[in-house]
């Protein structure tokens, strides 16, 4: 395939990190454990005769467990994952144990984990793992093979009539193997949340997002394996096809590589930890076994290795253009060009005479309604081809750019003709229907395929139609609130200027998924249903299982990249931010602060509103870089004429163009004449 190096090894050519994040007061939401090693934090239930178990957490002491079935459930305070240690102090040769993992307290129970390996209407393919008599005296430590990628709870159950007294019961995190300090990031995010009941929520979510990507970012050697094992069991041993780390959609399931959610999972990832080696080992297992005749590519990687999804393998591109904006990593995309143009062929090779293309690979998301002449399906291909025009522009290919734009006007001409609804304010799905699904009008507004910004703005108001108290309801999957879909939504409020709607929706649907008790209060659902229940897909496709739905899911993760690149206002218009863009959404909060790195250097931004209605940002970007200032959705409070001010000299009249300024340390100002006469 091309020129595209071996996997064997570990991919170490991008440096792991080029500076952490300075502290502040955001690190007090830090999700990530101090330590690789942690213990249970509460006893969260126990039953039959059991003595100690208070000694557990915090490791004071042990605790004792008599007759078959007496059990106690362990609370560890978030989702953690990795291999269970602990002490055997006191067995008989008949003293046998069985373990259970849950991430949902739904489900602690002594009789079965919740489920990883498949679904079942049983709820209980998992099943437990039993530690069979004649127990070890002193310390043992759970299997390799039977690590346990995502959970809170750990329920520890006599599996005899004999008495077994335990201590010491730890858990040893497996995921960011190449990482010691979970805590170390590049990225940070602040803000006051003074129109939320808690003030620090935003900021809660940023950090619950950062953390969910970290708990899928797991050692190349720890996927689901597939075939699957029979039940009962799991099995975390399947070779995801690189040595090194590499991310994955969930901590418990799938631990596989699928692209389209890393359409969400890597811009996370870029603005936290800047874990770049993870996401690009990803794009090279998708990109290795590209079939060498119609250019397609896996939409799941290895051990599953499937095609047969249009969408997906247009993520995978749209995650290969991320990556290099993140990296500029000129050698591995042009390795990869012959690779990458011959996907997007195989893309534009399915636009048949209507001028769109027709979805015939019908893997995706999980949405219905997706084949033929699809909204989403065509809106994701117009991203694809304008990345491609970006990254052929960036890398001085220049006739392959004009190429690409053109194939991209034309589509966007079409796609207007054939899916837009001016009676609805909306896009319509396919060409016969009349659903508006919120996948492809988020993507219309988020990707430009809108032709005004009236356009945009009624897309914006009519997507909150789909919204409830807890989040938006997908037309697309019905009963169904998605985060996947909804990360996108977000980014689509922004764009249209809708910031305090991206916020409203930020704080129903994450607000929810972070302190609902179902969930683990630390990293984000895969998904949920219209009334806040967790059986999310579970009539369609999860076979009823409540119990298989995933705590910790990257793809739920929108809000981490969204707030950093709107709300804070800073994101790259050029490989590695050589060329940037300062744009904040003040969208009704007081201050934010926050910034990110690339290999030119960091990117740290601090605005704030003043009461006077005077704006103040402080920008700290690399030397050597060129920056465009926007600060049309800087909601001010002054009356009157304004002025834009660069380090103490006006630079424009009014906030309606933006201005160019050089890389360096840069003070912003919006000054009107108001603030001017509250000064005096």
């Amino acid at each position: 395939m091309g020129n595209l190096r071996s996997l064997n090894v570990l991919l170490l050519a991008i440096p792991l990190a080029f500076c952490s994040a300075p502290a502040g007061p955001w690190d007090a939401f830090n999700f990530a454990p101090a330590s690789k090693t942690v213990w249970p934090t509460a006893v969260f239930h126990t039953e039959g005769s059991v003595t100690g178990a208070d000694d557990l957490p915090g490791n004071k002491g042990a605790a004792t467990l008599v007759g078959n079935g007496a059990w106690l459930a362990l609370d560890f305070g978030l989702e953690v994952g990795g291999l269970i240690s602990l002490n055997f102090d006191t067995v008989t040769p008949a003293s046998s144990v069985n373990l259970a993992f849950t991430e949902s307290s739904v489900f602690v129970r002594p009789d079965a984990s919740d489920d990883g390996t498949q679904c079942t209407e049983s709820m209980k393919y998992d099943g437990v793992f039993n530690i069979p008599a004649p127990l070890p005296s002193g310390p043992w430590t759970l299997p390799r093979a039977s690590m346990r990628g995502g959970f809170r709870f750990l329920t520890i159950v006599s599996a005899s009539d004999d008495p077994v007294t335990i201590s010491n019961v730890s858990c040893s995190i497996t995921f960011m193997p190449h990482v010691e300090n979970l805590r170390d990031y590049a990225g940070y995010f602040y803000t006051n949340d003074s129109l939320s009941a808690d003030a620090d929520l935003l900021t809660k979510i940023w950090y619950a997002g950062a953390y969910t990507v970290q708990t899928n970012t797991v050692p190349g050697d720890s996927g689901r394996m597939w075939p699957l094992v029979p039940s009962p069991g799991w099995s975390t041993t399947g070779n995801l096809g690189v040595d090194g780390p590499i991310i994955v959609d969930g901590a418990k399931r799938d631990r596989t590589v699928w692209p389209g959610d890393m359409g969400i999972a890597t811009p996370t990832q870029f603005v936290s930890t800047n874990d770049v080696i993870a996401t690009r080992n990803a794009l090279d297992v998708l990109f290795v076994d590209q079939e060498p005749n119609t250019g397609e590519l896996y939409f799941v990687g290895p051990p599953i290795k499937g095609r047969g999804s249009d969408t997906y393998h247009a993520w995978t591109l749209v995650g290969a253009r991320n990556y290099f904006m993140y990296t500029g990593d000129r050698e591995w995309l042009d390795n990869l060009w012959t690779n990458y143009t011959k996907a997007v062929t195989f893309l534009t090779n399915k636009v048949d005479d209507s001028g769109l293309i027709n979805i015939t690979g019908l893997g995706d998301w999980a949405r219905l309604g997706g084949g033929g002449h699809n909204a989403a399906g065509n809106a994701i291909l117009y991203k694809v081809l304008t990345d491609a025009a970006d990254l052929a522009s960036h890398t001085d290919r220049t006739d392959e750019a004009a190429q690409y734009l053109a194939k991209a006007a034309a589509l966007k001409e079409v796609y207007n003709t054939a899916f837009w609804d001016d009676a609805q304010g909306m896009y319509r799905d396919n060409p016969d229907t009349t659903l508006a699904a919120q996948d492809a009008n988020s993507f219309a507004v988020l990707y430009n395929l809108t032709n005004t910004p009236d356009q945009a703005t009624r897309v914006s108001e009519g997507l909150t139609k789909n919204w409830n108290d807890i989040g938006a309801v997908a037309p697309e999957l019905p009963n169904t609130i998605s985060p996947f879909a909804s990360g996108f939504e977000i980014q689509a409020h922004f764009e249209a200027g809708q910031g305090e709607r991206a916020l409203d929706l930020i704080r129903r649907e994450w607000g929810y998924m972070l302190s609902t008790n179902l969930s683990v209060q630390s990293t984000l659902i895969e998904g949920f249903t219209a009334d806040g229940g967790i059986g999310y897909r579970s009539d369609t496709g999860y076979a009823g299982d409540l119990a298989y739905t995933s705590h910790a899911h990257g793809w739920s993760t929108g809000p981490t990249s969204a707030l950093t690149f709107y709300l804070l206002g800073i994101s790259l218009t050029a490989p590695q931010g050589a060329q940037w863009r300062f744009a904040p959404h003040t969208s009704g909060l007081p201050a934010a602060e926050g910034g990110f790195e690339t290999p030119l250097g960091r990117f740290d931004v601090k605005w704030a509103l003043a009461q006077d209605g005077s704006f103040t940002a402080e920008l700290a970007t690399p030397e050597g870089t060129e920056g465009v200032v926007d600060l049309a959705n800087v909601v001010q409070t002054g009356t009157g004429p304004t002025r834009v001010l660069v380090d103490g000299q006006k630079v424009a009249d009014g906030v309606g163009s933006p201005v160019s300024v050089a890389g360096g340390s840069r003070k912003v100002q919006i000054r009107s004449s108001t603030c001017a006469k509250k000064r005096k």
